[in-house]
């Protein structure tokens, strides 16, 4: 297509994991001499790095392939990731397709791609999950405030529900040692706050014998992070000495992203889950002792296989009573290989978009009400250079979006904000001290 150099587009689905993957993708095409452009525009590679989660990630994918082959029908177009190692030859029929590879291959991908012309016939790399044991490095880059860096990789954990262990393999990291010079490396691009991501964050350090504790006291320690976010850990991957430790850390922020799944502990069984909901409520309540203004994230799944009204009533009143900041609400999506496909009582379509509906109501009004709990207060907030109208935003330590009078000099800084008011469009606004 192009006379000069080549150019590579990039399309993520799905989790942090997945953007910092794709970024460290990326820094490998600048490295062959690629110039990275917007997924919208023309280009001779398309790179789709794809999730699936849920059966809309793969409809996703399917849909950015036909995106991309119409707007460029000579680009060679890789589809990588959990949907590439689950599906691949279900991939490989869509036409436009070039290679697909696994969650084992993508780091490969630069060097497969060659000259970057179309293939004669799709090549597949996609090896057989129970092999994948290396871990691959990842950290996302090109955003001046904050960065995505992947401690942990693969899941020992087998929910009924779920095929990220079928995707990515079993739970492995690297030793502690160089994820603190990926940190540091971070840190030399002035980027200030770090995401920590994982498939199971908290399960860190199987194949190291190192600890999740011992891993964020070392990262406490890199000169120049000056926020760190850890992005998911399971409820009974949290013990009283992490929260000891981001309750005293000056870096890591009071801001918990907490699966819960359901708050029926019958669905919780049926679900596999390692944890009765007496134990998530346990957690939170330990981290709002030491952490009174904790922002709690919580992902919880709708309509799962043989889950009643009763059932539903029943989470919907625990959920209510532990007052999370945000619920992340996932209608159940049937996958492939796993049990819960073929357990009996499926929940009626219509039924889970009401039971959605009224979660996401309950959501609402608990965002907002932690929200106005926080006027008043002064906080530190990571000015991003986003601008909308006569604000720039950024987050607060505790995640609460708020507006400012904008000033591009104060883009990429953390500084302290006096919380003014609630705007009607969903953020707070505040005034720099």
């Amino acid at each position: 297509m192009s006379q000069g150099r080549k150019r590579v587009a990039f399309y993520t689905l799905g989790c942090k994991l997945n953007f910092s993957e794709t970024s460290t993708i990326a820094r490998q095409f600048a490295e062959m001499g690629y110039e990275r452009v917007s997924p919208d525009s023309e280009a001779d590679v398309y790179v789709i790095n794809t999730c699936s989660v849920t059966e809309h990630a793969d409809k996703k994918c399917r849909q950015a392939i036909r995106k991309f082959t119409a707007k460029s029908p000579d680009a060679m177009v890789a589809v990588v990731g959990c949907y590439a190692q689950l599906k691949p030859d279900e991939i490989a029929q869509i036409e436009g397709v070039d290679l697909v590879l696994g969650t084992a291959d993508k780091f490969n991908l630069p060097h497969l791609i060659g000259n970057g012309s179309r293939k004669s016939q799709v090549k597949i790399y996609s090896c057989d999950i129970d092999v994948v044991n290396d871990f691959f490095p990842a950290y996302s880059s090109g955003d001046r405030t904050r960065s995505f860096l992947k401690v942990q990789d693969g899941c020992d954990y087998h929910c009924s529900y779920c095929t990220i262990p079928l995707a990515r393999g079993k739970s492995r990291n690297m030793p502690i040692s160089q994820i603190v010079e990926q940190a540091q490396a971070i840190a030399r691009q002035n980027v200030k706050e770090v995401i920590l991501t994982g498939v199971n964050t908290g399960d860190f350090g199987k194949s190291t014998g190192e600890t999740f504790l011992e891993l964020i006291q070392q990262l406490d320690r890199v000169e120049g992070i000056e926020r760190y976010r850890i992005s998911s850990i399971e409820p009974n991957l949290i013990t009283p000495e992490i929260v000891d430790f981001v309750e005293q850390s000056a870096k890591f922020l009071p801001h918990f992203h907490i699966p819960l799944q359901s708050g029926s502990n019958r669905i919780l069984a049926l679900m596999r889950r390692r944890y009765r909901r007496e134990l998530f409520a346990e957690r939170i309540e330990l981290i709002r002792n030491r952490m009174p203004d904790t922002f709690f994230g919580v992902d919880v799944i709708v309509g799962f296989p043989g889950e009643t009204d009763d059932d539903f009533a029943d989470a919907y009143r625990f959920i209510e009573q532990v007052r999370p900041s945000f619920l992340h609400i996932f209608p159940y999506s049937e996958r492939p290989n796993t049990p819960a496909a073929e357990f009996e009582g499926k929940v009626n379509p219509k039924v889970v978009r009401q039971r959605v509906s009224l979660l996401t109501e309950l959501s609402d009004k608990l965002h907002k009400e932690f929200y106005i709990k926080h006027i008043g207060q002064t906080r530190r907030v990571l000015i991003e250079s986003t601008r909308k109208g006569d604000f720039m935003f950024g987050f607060t330590d505790n995640y609460i979006k708020v507006g400012i009078p904008f000033n591009k000099n104060l883009a990429g800084k953390v500084v302290d904000v006096k919380l003014e008011k609630l705007n009607n469009e969903g953020f707070i606004e505040g005034i720099v001290i």
